[in-house]
């Protein structure tokens, strides 16, 4: 979806499955990273994902930080929260979260992040957009199932 949505570079941050990942995922030309500190939680995988993206991309506009599990996601939607100059979420199941867009001018904060808790704190006073069905992530084979029936 972020290739689709003219994200570019796409940097894809693995974690503890990053042997499985590579071996099952056809991930192209994006720009794969390990984080070795994946134990400490999102943070240390936003803060690895933005230093990456700042050495692969040098004059980037900002990031799209989001999760590889949440088949809600559209290339539509991610042009939609990245339209905007300024931090922007997406919104669902009464809160925000990611997908969201950071403006570069905000790497500083991404990569202050410590901890399991990601960017939702920075999200809080963010403006959104809708995401239907976006608190849905693939997690386990019951989510598999209910997003086959959703998405196909």
């Amino acid at each position: 979806m972020a290739r689709e949505a003219g994200c570019s570079p796409v940097v894809v941050v693995l974690g503890a499955e990053c042997a499985h990942v590579l071996r099952n995922s056809s991930l192209e030309d994006a720009v794969t990273v390990v984080n070795d500190q994946w134990k400490e939680g999102m943070g240390s995988s936003i803060r690895l994902g933005v230093r990456t993206l700042e050495v692969a991309g040098k004059d980037v506009d900002g990031v799209v930080l989001m999760t590889c599990d949440q088949p809600a996601v559209t290339a539509q939607h991610l042009r939609l929260i990245a339209a905007e100059e300024e931090v922007n979420a997406s919104q669902y199941a009464c809160r925000k979260g990611v997908p969201a867009y950071f403006p570069a001018k905000c790497f500083d904060m991404l990569l202050a992040l410590r901890g399991d808790v990601g960017a939702r704190e920075l999200l809080v006073d963010a403006p959104s957009e809708n995401l239907m069905d976006g608190e849905l992530d693939v997690d386990t084979l019951d989510d598999l199932q209910r997003a086959r029936v959703l998405f196909g």
